[in-house]
């Protein structure tokens, strides 16, 4: 039975599995691929989206969950011709070193930011905490949030 859903704001109607994980809906069913595998148990935030606003590791997600639900990948937040302003924050502070994280990393801080639109260290530390990466740039993931918080609060 067709499961629709709503994805970066285009209604998606699909003829897949109902338990099949959201993060291969994403990238095979709808060929969205910034949303990463990484571990395959929700303990990475590699696979990190939005549903209904949540941040969620899309790994464990079955579609059938997200029957009606809106979802946001990274390609929703926003494009290379138009960065999201966490986005461009990021590409500023150079916090990538292999890039292969940063789309579950940015989709948890927007989560982030948009809860708390000016979070202290403490509670960057906290919402990150979730998401593991090796390249050690916890000091410019801090700087990049910071400096896309001050940007909302220019607007």
């Amino acid at each position: 039975m067709p499961t629709t859903l709503t994805v970066n704001g285009q209604t998606q109607t699909l003829d897949l599995p109902d338990d099949m994980p959201l993060l291969w809906v994403l990238r095979e069913g709808l060929d969205l691929t910034g949303t990463k595998f990484g571990c395959g148990i929700a303990s990475c935030g590699a696979c990190t989206v939005h549903l209904d606003g949540e941040a969620v590791r899309s790994c464990q997600i079955p579609l059938s969950a997200a029957a009606g639900a809106q979802v946001v990948t990274i390609e929703g937040l926003g494009q290379p011709q138009a960065l999201h302003r966490l986005q461009a924050a990021w590409v500023r502070h150079q916090v990538a070193q292999c890039g292969y994280c940063q789309s579950g990393q940015i989709m948890q801080t927007a989560a982030l930011l948009i809860a708390n639109p000016n979070p202290t260290d403490a509670e960057i530390d906290e919402a990150m905490s979730g998401n593991l990466y090796r390249c050690g740039t916890y000091p410019r993931i801090r700087g990049a949030v910071k400096d896309a918080a001050n940007r909302l609060a220019e607007v």
